[in-house]
């Protein structure tokens, strides 16, 4: 494996994903202790990173997802509160029924 790193040019036989791993593997295995302690500490900086923009995108996703739900119940209430008002329901009732404000109600 130690001597796979110098080959200039793999056969195509050997281009499959699996070899190129092997031949990853040969170029890591040619490195220096010195080389090789900068590569592991590149790879998990690197992956320090990755992990960190995952749980942000992750904890975004989350937050967006509570918030159109939030939104979604609002508008519920809101069609609600309309269906109420235009059957003649008292503003009082629907308020406390529905969680809307007096206000809100009104300016439906």
């Amino acid at each position: 494996i130690r001597n796979l790193s110098r080959l200039m040019d793999r056969p195509v036989a050997l281009q499959e994903r699996v070899f190129t791993r092997l031949f990853e593997s040969a170029e890591i295995a040619k490195f220096t202790r010195e080389q090789y302690e900068e590569y592991e500490d590149s790879l998990k900086a690197y992956r320090d990173w990755q992990n960190t923009i995952h749980t942000a995108v992750m904890k975004s996703l989350q937050e967006g997802i509570a918030q159109g739900r939030e939104e979604g119940r609002k508008e519920e209430r809101l069609k609600l509160a309309r269906k109420f008002k235009a059957s003649g329901i008292p503003v009082s009732i629907i308020a406390e029924n529905t969680g809307l404000t007096e206000k809100e109600i009104a300016d439906l």
